[in-house]
Protein backbone atom coordinates (compact mmCIF):
# COMPACT_ATOMS: atom_id res chain seq x y z
CA UNK A 1 0.00 0.00 0.00
CA UNK A 2 0.88 3.67 -0.44
CA UNK A 3 -0.34 5.18 2.94
CA UNK A 4 3.80 6.69 3.42
CA UNK A 5 3.16 8.76 0.69
CA UNK A 6 3.00 12.36 1.31
CA UNK A 7 -0.53 14.24 1.27
CA UNK A 8 -1.00 17.35 -0.19
CA UNK A 9 -2.07 20.41 2.19
CA UNK A 10 -5.57 19.99 3.38
CA UNK A 11 -5.89 16.63 3.03
CA UNK A 12 -7.14 14.44 5.66
CA UNK A 13 -6.35 10.73 5.93
CA UNK A 14 -8.16 8.01 8.14
CA UNK A 15 -6.42 6.04 10.47
CA UNK A 16 -7.49 2.34 9.46
CA UNK A 17 -6.71 -0.79 11.36
CA UNK A 18 -6.26 -3.59 8.90
CA UNK A 19 -8.73 -4.71 6.43
CA UNK A 20 -9.87 -8.35 7.19
CA UNK A 21 -13.70 -8.32 6.01
CA UNK A 22 -13.26 -9.28 2.65
CA UNK A 23 -11.57 -11.46 0.04
CA UNK A 24 -10.90 -10.78 -3.66
CA UNK A 25 -10.20 -13.61 -6.21
CA UNK A 26 -7.79 -11.51 -9.24
CA UNK A 27 -8.29 -13.55 -12.09
CA UNK A 28 -5.34 -12.28 -14.17
CA UNK A 29 -3.26 -8.85 -14.84
CA UNK A 30 -3.55 -5.61 -16.99
CA UNK A 31 -1.10 -5.15 -19.85
CA UNK A 32 -1.21 -1.24 -20.55
CA UNK A 33 1.58 0.91 -21.97
CA UNK A 34 2.17 2.69 -18.94
CA UNK A 35 4.44 2.16 -16.20
CA UNK A 36 4.61 5.78 -14.89
CA UNK A 37 1.17 7.36 -13.10
CA UNK A 38 1.87 10.66 -14.50
CA UNK A 39 1.94 9.69 -17.96
CA UNK A 40 -1.54 7.20 -17.52
CA UNK A 41 -4.30 8.76 -18.90
CA UNK A 42 -7.15 10.26 -15.90
CA UNK A 43 -9.97 8.65 -18.13
CA UNK A 44 -9.28 5.70 -21.43
CA UNK A 45 -10.42 6.94 -24.56
CA UNK A 46 -12.16 4.16 -26.59
CA UNK A 47 -9.74 5.38 -29.60
CA UNK A 48 -6.60 5.24 -27.13
CA UNK A 49 -3.93 2.28 -27.49
CA UNK A 50 -4.96 -1.29 -27.15
CA UNK A 51 -4.71 -2.85 -24.19
CA UNK A 52 -4.86 -6.37 -22.90
CA UNK A 53 -6.81 -8.09 -20.15
CA UNK A 54 -4.71 -11.64 -19.15
CA UNK A 55 -6.65 -14.12 -17.54
CA UNK A 56 -4.89 -16.65 -15.65
CA UNK A 57 -5.67 -20.27 -17.65
CA UNK A 58 -8.32 -21.54 -15.87
CA UNK A 59 -10.45 -18.50 -16.80
CA UNK A 60 -10.29 -18.42 -20.25
CA UNK A 61 -13.21 -20.63 -20.96
CA UNK A 62 -15.64 -17.78 -18.77
CA UNK A 63 -15.15 -15.43 -22.16
CA UNK A 64 -17.48 -17.62 -23.83
CA UNK A 65 -19.77 -15.16 -25.48
CA UNK A 66 -17.82 -11.91 -24.38
CA UNK A 67 -17.57 -11.09 -27.89
CA UNK A 68 -21.03 -10.11 -28.42
CA UNK A 69 -20.82 -7.25 -26.73
CA UNK A 70 -19.08 -4.41 -28.00
CA UNK A 71 -18.24 -2.41 -24.80
CA UNK A 72 -17.27 -4.10 -21.83
CA UNK A 73 -16.92 -2.81 -18.28
CA UNK A 74 -13.51 -3.98 -16.49
CA UNK A 75 -13.21 -4.34 -12.50
CA UNK A 76 -9.56 -3.94 -11.34
CA UNK A 77 -7.90 -3.60 -8.37
CA UNK A 78 -5.78 0.02 -8.20
CA UNK A 79 -2.80 -1.86 -6.46
CA UNK A 80 -0.61 1.22 -6.01
CA UNK A 81 -3.28 3.59 -4.61
CA UNK A 82 -3.30 4.95 -0.70
CA UNK A 83 -6.70 3.52 0.88
CA UNK A 84 -6.96 6.51 3.83
CA UNK A 85 -7.02 9.78 2.54
CA UNK A 86 -10.98 10.93 3.23
CA UNK A 87 -10.49 14.52 1.39
CA UNK A 88 -8.67 15.21 -1.64
CA UNK A 89 -6.97 17.97 -3.23
CA UNK A 90 -7.16 16.26 -6.64
CA UNK A 91 -5.33 19.97 -8.16
CA UNK A 92 -2.79 20.41 -5.66
CA UNK A 93 -4.84 23.94 -5.19
CA UNK A 94 -5.63 23.33 -1.41
CA UNK A 95 -9.08 22.87 -2.60
CA UNK A 96 -11.08 19.98 -0.31
CA UNK A 97 -13.50 17.58 -2.15
CA UNK A 98 -14.91 14.22 -0.45
CA UNK A 99 -13.09 10.91 -1.77
CA UNK A 100 -16.53 9.68 -2.49
CA UNK A 101 -17.23 12.65 -4.88
CA UNK A 102 -13.95 11.60 -6.92
CA UNK A 103 -12.74 9.41 -9.04
CA UNK A 104 -9.61 9.15 -7.65
CA UNK A 105 -7.57 5.99 -7.45
CA UNK A 106 -7.02 6.73 -3.69
CA UNK A 107 -10.18 5.35 -2.09
CA UNK A 108 -10.44 2.80 0.85
CA UNK A 109 -11.30 -0.30 -1.54
CA UNK A 110 -9.16 1.09 -4.33
CA UNK A 111 -11.56 -0.42 -7.22
CA UNK A 112 -10.95 1.03 -10.48
CA UNK A 113 -13.87 1.14 -13.19
CA UNK A 114 -13.61 1.23 -17.31
CA UNK A 115 -16.27 1.00 -19.91
CA UNK A 116 -13.95 -0.30 -22.86
CA UNK A 117 -14.32 -1.25 -26.23
CA UNK A 118 -13.51 -4.58 -27.26
CA UNK A 119 -11.70 -5.24 -30.12
CA UNK A 120 -11.18 -8.70 -30.16
CA UNK A 121 -10.19 -11.93 -28.05
CA UNK A 122 -6.99 -14.06 -28.67
CA UNK A 123 -7.41 -17.43 -26.41
CA UNK A 124 -7.04 -15.56 -22.75
CA UNK A 125 -6.06 -12.57 -24.04
CA UNK A 126 -8.92 -9.95 -24.50
CA UNK A 127 -8.03 -6.79 -26.66
CA UNK A 128 -9.61 -3.74 -25.38
CA UNK A 129 -9.43 -0.07 -25.65
CA UNK A 130 -10.29 2.82 -23.26
CA UNK A 131 -7.96 1.41 -20.14
CA UNK A 132 -6.72 4.03 -17.80
CA UNK A 133 -4.35 1.88 -15.41
CA UNK A 134 -0.65 1.08 -14.94
CA UNK A 135 0.76 -2.10 -16.86
CA UNK A 136 0.71 -5.01 -14.15
CA UNK A 137 -2.29 -3.75 -12.97
CA UNK A 138 -4.64 -6.91 -10.90
CA UNK A 139 -7.84 -7.62 -12.93
CA UNK A 140 -11.13 -8.61 -10.62
CA UNK A 141 -13.53 -8.92 -13.51
CA UNK A 142 -15.08 -8.59 -16.87
CA UNK A 143 -18.45 -8.06 -17.48
CA UNK A 144 -20.94 -6.85 -20.34
CA UNK A 145 -21.47 -3.36 -20.66
CA UNK A 146 -24.93 -2.60 -18.05
CA UNK A 147 -26.00 -0.35 -20.62
CA UNK A 148 -26.00 -3.07 -23.74
CA UNK A 149 -26.73 -6.12 -21.63
CA UNK A 150 -29.89 -7.95 -22.44
CA UNK A 151 -29.72 -11.44 -21.08
CA UNK A 152 -30.08 -14.18 -24.01
CA UNK A 153 -33.45 -16.10 -23.71
CA UNK A 154 -32.70 -19.61 -22.84
CA UNK A 155 -33.39 -22.41 -25.68
CA UNK A 156 -37.01 -23.39 -26.47
CA UNK A 157 -36.92 -27.16 -25.71
CA UNK A 158 -36.75 -28.90 -28.93
CA UNK A 159 -35.63 -25.85 -30.88
CA UNK A 160 -31.77 -25.71 -32.37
Amino acid sequence: MSEDKPVRPNERVAALRPAADASLRFIGEIRTPWSDRALCPRQGSHDGPDCRLVLDPIWQPALEGLIDYPLIEVLYWLDRSRRDLIVQSPKGDGRIIGTFALRSPVRPNPIGTSIVRLMCIEGREVIVRGMDCLDGTPLLDIKPDRRSFTPKAPPKPGVD
